[in-house]
């Protein structure tokens, strides 16, 4: 299987995901949809009409804030959050495959290598400063929605280096980040205060 890359070889991460990890991502990622679809009991539980409390899309944003924060990690080509990411990808291939092997007896082959942008120093800029607010309002946070966060942090770091819909997300969250990381340090730099002072 060949991988047709937008940008150059040296603008990419070195990463490979399986495709036992993948389906494990995509199988929590349709587990954690299914779930906030259903509505997840609450109305129902307290006696009211079974999924009531369904579709109501800021359910979804602890999760999806995780998938991008797993994304931006792979992007990452080095420091905690890239080994981190390493890590958690790791751990995904191997409990993905061990649950396929189980399942169907087969293996995983590797259908990703290095499929994922690369952070550069602009965008750097942009996770080093969502890290620190994630950190600094950590205990602000409910529980349930940390749980989301997390789980959402493995689904990306599994997606974001799978090929046609799910390197989409890689394509545009990572290039996001150089982006708007570059637009705010040049509007930064190049304010002119003469008229506020």
């Amino acid at each position: 299987m060949n991988v047709t890359l937008a940008v150059g070889i040296g603008d990419m991460t070195s990463a490979t995901v399986t495709t036992a990890g993948l389906v494990l991502g995509m199988g929590l990622f349709a587990a954690e949809h299914l779930t906030w679809w259903r509505g997840g009991g609450g109305a129902a539980a307290a006696g009211g009409a079974p999924g009531s409390k369904a579709k109501d899309p800021k359910e979804l944003l602890p999760f999806w804030s995780g998938i991008t924060s797993g994304t931006l990690m792979v992007g990452c080509p080095a420091g905690i959050l890239g080994y981190l990411a390493g890590f958690l990808r790791w751990g995904g291939n191997g409990l993905g495959g061990l649950i396929q092997n189980w399942t169907t007896g087969t293996t995983a082959p590797s259908i990703a290598t290095a499929a994922a942008p690369r952070i550069d120093g602009y965008g750097a800029v942009v996770v080093t400063v969502a890290v620190i607010v994630l950190w600094c309002m950590r205990k602000k946070f409910p529980k349930p929605n940390k749980s989301r966060f997390k789980k959402g942090v493995f689904v990306g770091v599994l997606l974001a280096l799978g090929t046609g819909l799910f390197a989409v997300i890689g394509d545009l969250v990572i290039p996001g980040a150089n982006s708007l990381g570059e637009w705010a340090l040049s509007s930064i730099i190049t304010l002119d205060l003469g008229k506020l002072v």
